[in-house]
């Protein structure tokens, strides 16, 4: 008869509120409010070090962290909402793609905006066709985005304050481009700043400057910023559909098996079986967790819950 895993052997996490601090920044995220000036790329690696500075010192001989992943990548002058994922928790960065952006931009029209401006904005609510600009780093083919809310905050003689809600993968400084030739006067993007990233928004953000204070106060033996800073990693995900599984199946999934209907404790309202087929046109991302709270993986939502047997979410990323 196998023995039980010991502690020590337990690929199960603890809950998201018992984790210690070097528990948390191994598997946790930050909603970073990124300046103008460095990359995204730059960001990444100073908050990387910061973590792993204060790991050496709370654990000399524990593990640090081997990078971080962050929410999209954004130039070096816009600013704004760049959640930031630590150490194992950068295997669920894909989480990112499933979400929306929203953004608030300067429109600097090259010609007094006509007086139906508004009107023409409005047109490019809905889906459009864009293609990746030429210093983009992925293939220039014509695609679809979906714009959910294009507002006009403020409109002055030759420019425009928008804010615009769409679709992951948008470019907006094309957007910006294609608005000018619309409304018949041609228009750059100006100033850009993020105001939300599903399942984030402006809200919460935190400086790199609170993320390094909070560092330091822990060093010192006061957590309580730090806890504030850096949230467990599952503060990601809740934006996707979830499905509950036992802990015996969660430890089978920590080698790579799939999650299979036995293990199935509960699934979200919106994840339906339709005469043994799922009602969406493909299978949606899903995120198990235990029933305290720890997430286990990421996978896609493909069989019945209900079912004796066979597989109820395809493994994609394991979390543990």
């Amino acid at each position: 008869m196998t023995n039980a895993p010991t502690a020590a052997e337990d690929p199960l996490r603890p809950p998201p509120s018992e984790r210690s601090v070097p528990e948390l920044l191994r598997f946790g995220v930050v909603n970073v409010d990124k300046p103008a000036g460095p990359s995204s790329h730059q960001l990444s690696a100073w908050v990387r070090d910061a973590i792993n500075e204060t790991l050496e010192t709370l654990e000399p001989d524990g593990p640090r962290i081997d990078g971080v992943a962050h929410a999209g990548t954004l130039d070096p002058k816009v600013t704004g909402c760049l959640p930031t994922l630590t150490g194992t928790a950068t295997r669920a960065a894909q989480v990112f793609l499933e979400g929306s952006k929203e953004y608030v931009t300067v429109l600097e029209l090259h010609g007094p905006a006509p007086a139906d401006f508004r009107e023409v904005a409005a047109e490019f609510e809905g889906e459009i066709y864009q293609k990746p600009p030429r210093k983009s780093a992925v293939t220039r083919r014509l695609r679809t985005r979906t714009i959910h809310d294009l507002d006009v905050l403020e409109l002055e003689e030759r420019r425009a304050l928008l804010r615009i809600g769409c679709e992951s993968g948008t470019y907006v400084r094309k957007l910006c481009h294609d608005l000018g030739l619309a409304a018949g006067v041609g228009a750059h993007m100006g100033h850009l700043r993020r105001s939300a990233t599903d399942p984030f928004d402006d809200s919460d953000l935190h400086t790199l400057q609170d993320l390094t204070d909070a560092l330091a106060w822990t060093e010192e033996g006061d957590e309580r910023l730090l806890r504030d800073v850096v949230r467990p990693a599952e503060d990601a995900l809740v934006h996707l559909p979830s499905v509950t599984i036992a802990p015996s199946a969660a430890r089978t999934v920590a080698t790579g098996a799939a999650v299979y209907a036995p293990g199935v404790i509960d699934v979200d309202d919106g994840l339906v079986i339709d005469d043994g087929r799922i009602n969406d046109r493909d299978a949606p991302l899903v995120v198990c967790y235990t029933p305290e709270g720890t997430a286990v993986c990421l996978g896609r939502f493909v069989g019945d819950p209900d079912a004796e047997s066979g597989t109820v979410v395809s493994l994609e990323r394991v979390l543990l």
